[in-house]
């Protein structure tokens, strides 16, 4: 399923709401798991490339982004309440364990509310007259007022905002199915969030490749792919550091299929939508790794709070930090 093996998202460059800044990392844009989480899943610790599995991850995917924060603020006493109220939720047939389709089910239940309540948080926003469908021209004088509202801008600035205007107005005829000029939700889904849509998967790789491709050649070489993830003139010339080495490794043994040292559209497709990864799948099976005590592919509920800190967030690493200091002294 597109929704599930979209593995690494490109564009998100300025859709409803979102004023176009060119600052975006894009790179971040790229390499994370959305709609799982925002969250990074694999962290740098302490800046000396030790590479550690990063919990914010988890419970992002385990709660959805909104949830998680919730659970951060909550002591640990009522986080593992709430989360024991949850095992209940997600055991379906109320057996009194959780199996790994039960937990896969639970989280792909949270993906798509995600994107369910972005994409009516943002319908809400650029709906201006209420109706059941949004125009090209709400969406445009919505997110590019800048261009209309007669306040000056430094050229560059505006030259960028009518680059970014000329790519959505793409994306927005390519998600307007029935051709009528205006998107209904559903539509409107595919615009904002095309990464779930199948049908806008030609246009994910087109813009991924026009994002990245600094010569117009039509490929990502090696170089454009680097640069994208680090610009050592962002990050004041400092030295390479090793997770870049790596992922020049992986561009040359993994990505780039052909070895002519760029990528063509095949290759991005792979590279952006492999066809062998589920990231859902990848989360269970790691949630089930950290939980499942005896090894028996079932979660009771006391193994899941046994490993409350894996799913959920609490206050539990500012006290943790605290008794530590107590004891220090």
């Amino acid at each position: 399923m597109f929704l599930v093996t979209f593995y690494s998202i490109c564009i998100l460059s300025c859709y409803a709401g979102i004023l176009p800044s060119g600052t975006q990392n894009s790179h971040k844009a790229r390499v994370l798991d959305l709609p799982l989480s925002q969250q990074e899943h694999f962290t740098d610790t302490n800046h000396d490339e030790k590479v550690e599995h990063n919990t914010a991850y988890d419970h992002e995917a385990f709660l959805g982004v909104e949830e998680a924060k919730k659970f951060e603020k909550l002591s640990v006493e009522e986080s593992t309440k709430r989360l024991g109220a949850l095992f209940d939720r997600i055991d379906k047939d109320h057996n009194g364990t959780v199996t790994k389709q039960e937990l896969k089910d639970w989280i792909k239940s949270v993906q798509t509310r995600y994107i369910t309540d972005d994409v009516e948080r943002q319908w809400k926003q650029m709906n201006n007259d209420s109706n059941n469908a949004i125009s090209w021209d709400e969406y445009d004088k919505t997110t590019y007022y800048a261009l209309y509202d007669n306040t000056p801008e430094p050229d560059q600035v505006t030259e960028q905002y009518l680059r970014l205007q000329k790519k959505d107005r793409r994306r927005f005829t390519k998600a307007d199915e029935d051709g009528n000029g205006s998107l209904n939700k559903n539509e409107f889904a595919d615009f904002i969030h095309p990464e779930q849509s199948p049908r806008m998967k030609d246009l994910v790789i087109t813009e991924t490749i026009e994002d990245m491709d600094a010569n117009k050649d039509g490929f990502i070489s090696l170089e454009e792919f680097l640069h994208d993830i680090w610009d050592s003139t962002e990050n004041n010339n400092t030295v390479e550091p090793e997770w870049v080495q790596t992922e020049r490794e992986n561009f040359l043994a993994y990505r780039d299929l052909d070895h002519d040292k760029k990528l063509n559209r095949k290759e991005v497709e792979l590279w952006l939508m492999p066809v062998d990864y589920d990231n859902i799948e990848a989360e269970t099976s790691h949630l089930f790794r950290e939980a499942d005590k005896d090894q028996d592919n079932q979660l009771t509920k006391e193994e899941i709070l046994d490993k409350h800190d894996v799913f959920v967030g609490s206050q539990a690493t500012d006290w943790g930090a605290e008794l530590r200091v107590h004891q220090d002294l």
